[in-house]
């Protein structure tokens, strides 16, 4: 039956629900109220992490530093790493400071962040950033014990970076 396709089609298409994209709201601890955003990109990379004695002597992983490709529509448009700082394709960058944090989505997430830049260069996008947020964080936390100090261990992470600027 010619058109059957069509109307089968038009039907399977009308009965797909249709929701609208609803940002979920940030945690307050995290939230930026009246700034406006000036970049988002998708960060994938890793989470470096050394082997170290704790204060109490004991063996530990430490968090060392951030690797990652940041990404827009698919496009690689800059890059984050220790500082920690995300440098733009177009040669500005920002070094934050934590100021805020939230649990990940699970225990393997690591945490979603508020962080206060405290320098930047360059005249590019990133220029007038005031505050960068990690959101929807997926991976990046490593468990478990170490036992040589000085060994390095990375663990995959994905996460959005919100660039924002006080009005």
């Amino acid at each position: 039956m010619p058109g059957c396709k069509a109307v089968t089609l038009s039907l399977l298409l009308s009965a797909a629900p249709v929701t609208a994209y609803a940002q979920t709201p940030l945690p307050d601890a995290i939230a930026a109220p009246g700034e406006a955003v000036v970049l988002t990109a998708h960060a994938e990379g890793a989470q470096v992490y050394e082997c170290k004695a704790g204060a109490d002597g004991k063996l530990g992983w430490a968090f060392r530093e951030p690797i990652a490709t940041l990404l827009v529509d698919g496009k690689t448009v800059g890059r984050h790493y220790a500082g920690p700082s995300w440098e733009h394709a177009d040669g500005s960058a920002v070094v934050g400071k934590a100021v805020g944090n939230a649990p990940g989505a699970t225990a393997n997430d690591i945490p979603w962040l508020k962080l206060e830049v405290v320098s930047r260069r360059g005249s590019g996008v990133l220029a007038g950033v005031t505050t960068v947020q990690r959101i929807n964080t997926s991976g990046g936390k490593l468990a478990g014990a170490c036992d040589k100090a000085g060994a390095f261990s990375s663990v995959p992470y994905a996460a959005d970076y919100v660039f924002s600027r006080k009005d």
